[in-house]
């Protein structure tokens, strides 16, 4: 049986059945449907000579050829798709809902499968990703100098029930010019975007949603204009963290890295740092002074917070004196302090 379903049924059936994804690896790779399973039905190279056919001789043709193309493929197709659906329920799409999803379900029911295929294909998804940065979100900032522990934090306010998205862990990226911390790959901004989507799908509209202070960029993404604006506009919990206290955080955070990636990070703000703490901060990396590395570093970045604190409305930013990066801590002060400004209920 197969069944065209829009794309709110789609995603709400794709919690519990798997969704196969028929767009060929190169699209698969720049974005998908997230937890989607690429089973193309053309390679890259083979869309192309399918296109071509289809604009220079006609649909007839580009059909032949497809068929061709897949012939010896469709049992292939079949075993594959039984190991991502042993249970025989599979969610299809390819780019519009068109004629890649719709020869993939064809196979797979004769087989017998129960499909289910996406209205207007992965197009019409992306319309719903760009819909959900549409709508308004209760959200609180948390905010604080690097080095405070926000990111820490942020996981303790999920622990006690807080909604929580961190933004970070969706891009991959730390935020700063050390931010990808030597090894971490970040997304296509297009499947950020849909990684931010599917967070917010799960929201309560009515609770508060904590989101970190973040600039419009986390290293190559960019967090769409819709939300980053209600972020700009939201309350700021500000966590004030004592200097060495934010230096022995970072340091056993970023200390341990390699030498060459955080010099070469280093120089990449070096016309912002200024030549003369650039020169010190190599200095002190190749020394292995990483206090001093991350003191003269933090010059930097503190002014620049600052600046981006200087944009908000004053009334807006609420201060939360800590004594330290304890996480725990942090949190507890941070869920006592919206309790009793804000009136909001904890559950702490």
């Amino acid at each position: 049986m197969i069944q065209t379903l829009d794309i709110d049924k789609f995603l709400q059936l794709a919690e519990t059945i798997p969704v196969i994804d028929v767009r060929t690896p190169l699209e698969f790779a720049h974005a998908h449907i997230p937890d989607a399973h690429n089973l193309p039905i053309f390679s890259n190279d083979e869309r192309v000579q399918v296109g071509t056919t289809y604009k220079q001789k006609s649909r007839e043709a580009a059909i032949l050829l497809g068929f061709d193309l897949t012939g010896p493929k469709w049992s292939g197709f079949i075993k594959q798709a039984l190991k991502i659906a042993p249970g025989k329920k599979i969610l299809v799409h390819c780019w519009r809902g068109g004629m890649r999803s719709g020869a993939m379900a064809w196979a797979l029911n004769l087989y017998g499968f129960e499909v289910f295929l996406l209205e207007g294909g992965y197009k019409r998804y992306r319309n719903w990703v760009l819909d959900q940065f549409k709508e308004t979100y209760s959200i609180l900032i948390l905010g604080g100098m690097t080095g405070s522990g926000k990111t820490k934090t942020l996981n303790h306010l999920k622990y006690h029930s807080q909604q929580v998205i961190d933004l970070e862990d969706l891009a991959q990226h730390q935020g700063s010019s050390y931010g990808s911390m030597g090894q971490l790959i970040q997304p296509s901004q297009e499947q950020f975007e849909n990684l931010l989507a599917r967070e917010l799908n799960k929201i309560d509209k009515n609770t508060p949603l904590w989101l970190e202070d973040e600039s419009l960029s986390i290293g190559r993404c960019f967090i769409p204009n819709p939300i980053f604006h209600q972020m700009r506009q939201a309350p700021v919990m500000k966590i004030i963290v004592p200097f060495q206290e934010r230096v022995d955080f970072l340091v056993k955070e970023y200390g341990v890295l390699d030498k060459e990636f955080l010099i070469e990070s280093t120089l990449r703000i070096g016309k912002r740092l200024g030549p003369e703490q650039t020169r010190d901060a190599v200095l002190a990396i190749r020394e292995n002074r990483m206090d001093d590395f991350i003191k003269i570093v933090l010059v930097y970045y503190d002014k620049t917070y600052a600046n981006g604190q200087g944009k908000r409305e004053k009334e807006s930013i609420h201060i939360i004196q800590c004594s330290s990066t304890n996480a725990e801590e942090n949190c507890t002060l941070l869920l006592n302090h919206i309790k009793s400004s804000f009136m909001i209920n904890t559950n702490f």
